[in-house]
This record gives structure tokens, sequence and C-alpha cells, in this order.
């Protein structure tokens, strides 16, 4: 294998360097801040401050709403990513056997995934508002005392959909390119062997899309951690009773709201941890049962 050779010695430093700028500017940068911020005790005018070294994580950790948080973040995330990895890969089995208008289906698949998370969430708010949500008259039209406001349970089953459904449009894009990429001779094969419908998904589909399912697992992990902040705040604010409170929106109700901000920053670094060490056990142990082409 040949290797590549720049001929001016500067160029390759030149052109990673703005991806290096931005990497260090809005990660490195604001990560070393919280990590510095997290071992100081401020006032709430951020007047004076004093270095407490590791108390206000030993604070969080026997905090019981910290963990309680925790608890609906690891409930919360596995939901949203079951529910919306599921979904997608159901209808990007639809699509790929769409004939006619398989330009129009799929365009029209991928369009929640430009609308804004706030949006997305007050979307789905409308429509199963107790009081005047078309959604929630059904459904207490059937006998079923629908009330996010003040159950918790609903509450939670409620911001799960919202997240997932503007998840969908995005692991769709990527199983539609991976049952494009399996190669049709090997489903033709299966069908002359007598595999047919789900057998022929789970035996021969399934396993090829092993790699994309990884790399969706671990977006939508991140996606539920960080990126669902504008849904639950639309949607329940954390409530009713701290039932959808997740870390990251725990994270802005101790900072932005209590402005206990030593609290608040340690527990972003906590927050940063978990998903650090949660990436790398995926790629350590999960990675093992994918099959690379």
């Amino acid at each position: 294998m040949q290797s590549v050779v720049f001929p001016n010695k500067i160029l390759p430093y030149a052109l990673v360097a703005p991806q290096i700028v931005l990497t260090v500017v809005f990660f490195f940068w604001p990560a070393s801040q919280a990590l510095y911020q997290s071992m100081m005790r401020e006032d709430p005018f951020g007047l004076q401050s004093s270095f407490v070294g590791l108390a206000n994580f030993s604070n969080i950790l026997a905090d019981e709403n910290y963990l309680h948080a925790l608890r609906v973040t690891v409930v919360f995330s596995l939901a949203t990513a079951l529910l919306s990895m599921g979904i997608a890969l159901l209808l990007a089995t639809a699509a790929d056997t769409v004939v006619r208008g398989k330009g129009f289906y799929r365009t029209m698949m991928i369009i929640p995934y430009a609308v804004a998370p706030a949006v997305a969430g007050m979307l789905w708010l409308f429509m199963f508002n107790p009081a005047m949500g078309t959604f929630a008259y059904i459904l207490r039209r059937n006998g079923i005392p629908w009330d996010p406001l003040l159950n918790g349970d609903q509450a939670m089953s409620l911001v799960v959909v919202a997240a997932a459904w503007k998840q969908i449009s995005y692991n769709f894009l990527f199983f539609v390119a991976g049952l494009q990429a399996i190669p049709k001779s090997l489903l033709e094969a299966a069908a002359i062997d007598g595999a047919r419908g789900a057998r022929r998904f789970w035996t021969i589909v399934f396993p090829l899309l092993a790699p994309t399912t990884f790399f969706l697992l671990v977006i939508n992990t991140v996606y539920a951690f960080f990126d669902t902040f504008g849904i639950i705040h639309s949607v329940t604010g954390g409530g009713p009773a701290k039932a959808t409170e997740t870390l990251v929106y725990k994270v802005y109700n101790d900072g932005f709201v209590n402005l206990n901000l030593g609290s608040s920053a340690a527990q972003s670094v906590v927050l940063m941890v978990i998903v650090i060490a949660l990436t790398a056990f995926q790629f350590r142990f999960v990675e093992r049962r994918v099959h690379y082409g």
C-alpha cells in the first residue's frame, strides 16, 4: 500500500487545523472549565469562590435526588433508543420494498429530523394535552385517565415517544443505506433455499445490518443523554415530581435555576464520564458481536 506524501510539510497541519481549533474551543476548553468549577464552591452571584476538592462529587453521589435522576436517565435512554431504532428499522424495511414513489416516501420519512427538539416536544404536548389534546380526548373517551401533568409514568411515556419520533428519521436514513448495501444475490439465494419473510430477515438481513445497528446504538445513547433537553423542558419541565428529570436536565435545574454552580459543574463532569464509559463499553463488548463485511 502506497503512503500519501505531501510535497508541502505544512499543508497536512493546515488542513486539520480548523477541526483541531473547533475541538479545543468547543470541547476541551469547556470540559476543563467544568472540571475546574466542579472543585469550587461559589455563592449564587459568583462573587466569591472557595476550593472544596471532591466535596461536590461526594455530595451529589450521596444525594437521593441525583440517584433518582440517574435511574430516570437509564430508563429514558433505553426506551428511547429501542423505540426509535425499532420503528426506524421497520420503516426502512418497508421502504426497501417500495417500487413506485420510493423517493417521495423516503423524503417524507426524514422530515421530522428537521424539526427542532423544543418544537417536537410542543407538538406532542398539544396532541396529548389533558385539557385540549385530540389524542388525550380519545384516551379519556376510551376509559383511560390520561393526565401526564400528574401521572409520572404517563409523562415518561410521552417524552419517550416524542424523543423517539424526533430520532426515527436519522435512524431511518442509515438503515435504508445499510439495506441497500446488502447484495441482492444473497437474498435471492436465501429465497431459493426456502428462507422467507421473518426467517430471511433475522438470518440474513439483520446480521448484515450489525455495523449500522451498532453505530446507531452509540449515536442514540448520546442523543438520549444530551440532545433531549429541549423535548423534556417543553413537555414536562422534569415533572411531575421529578419523574422525567434526567441527568442533563438536573444539571440545568441546579445550575441555572437554583444557581448551585459547583454542584451543577460536578454533575456535568459525572455525566461526561458516564457517557464516555458507556460508549467505551459498547465498543469493547458490543462490537465483538458485530461482523463487518
